[in-house]
């Protein structure tokens, strides 16, 4: 059996790689650069733009994890085209698709698979815990005591990790019978002061949360993934804060569809050996 993984250096695939080599199967490691390297895995370089590419790599694959670069919406579009053509010429036995973070009923990956005839499931995170650990969030912790993030501090969020992705995935491609869109994301949602306790306990000092503009945020990921992404971001930011909350369905968590618990985020601070015992 071979298992594709889309990003597969990157923050999201990296973890559903590692999860999948924990059962013993063939895994096609799909990156966007020619000269990755990935434990465990074929590695394969893929143009995204190349529909003829993305199909010889899904041909004959037991099941394959589709997540978009983040984009312009416009070019977002045309790699979630591309990859759906692939997909419905290569017919792969299950697909499993993240939003990543995007909302799934204006998602045009999710939309195609509803409508592709193929075995299919859609992740539907919130927000990503690992967001917290960029650098200049990370500074203000550390140096600071003061966690800033773009999100008012009683917003309520279902905050879940990269790794409780990877235990969705490979959940989905075992449970075939689970289709449509599974919510993944801690539930009663948190807010930032929720977020701040967690980072307190586990760093050992007092840490405040505090509201950051989404551009004043976009400035400072901007050096980390390019200003266009950062743009992308923003505006994202900027949407879902007009929401009275971004918390997950009950009735489509992985909690109640998979029988998964997202960690909590002093778990996932745990699990990533950042707890100070």
């Amino acid at each position: 059996m071979t298992y594709v993984v889309h990003g597969a250096t990157g923050a999201q695939g990296g973890p559903v790689v590692t999860s999948l080599a924990t059962k013993g199967v063939l895994i096609t490691a799909l990156t966007r650069r020619t000269d990755a390297d990935v434990a465990c895995a074929r590695t394969l370089a893929v143009d995204l733009d190349s529909i003829e590419q993305l199909t010889d790599a899904y041909r004959g694959s037991e099941g394959v994890f589709v997540h978009l670069p983040v984009v312009d919406a416009a070019t977002r579009n045309t790699y979630a085209g591309n990859i759906i053509t692939a997909l419905r010429e290569a017919r792969p036995q299950r697909v499993v698709y993240s939003t990543s973070g995007f909302p799934a009923d204006a998602d045009p990956m999710a939309a195609a698979l509803a409508d592709s005839g193929l075995s299919y499931a859609v992740i539907a995170p919130r927000y990503y815990l690992e967001n917290l650990l960029l650098p200049h969030v990370q500074e203000g912790i550390r140096s600071k005591g003061v966690l800033r993030y773009p999100l008012p501090t009683d917003f309520a969020s279902s905050w879940g990790s990269h790794l409780d992705i990877a235990d969705a995935t490979l959940a989905l491609f075992e449970q075939r019978d689970v289709t449509g869109v599974v919510e993944v994301g801690q539930s009663p949602a948190v807010t930032g002061k929720d977020l701040a306790e967690a980072f307190a306990a586990a760093y050992g000092r007092d840490v405040v949360y505090e509201l950051q503009t989404p551009a004043d945020f976009a400035v400072r990921l901007a050096p980390l993934m390019g200003a266009d992404a950062a743009a992308v971001v923003q505006n994202g930011y900027e949407q879902i804060v007009a929401l009275p909350d971004n918390a997950i369905d009950p009735e489509r968590s992985a909690q109640r569809l998979l029988g998964l618990t997202p960690r909590t985020t002093l778990q996932w601070l745990i699990d990533l050996g950042l707890h100070q015992a």
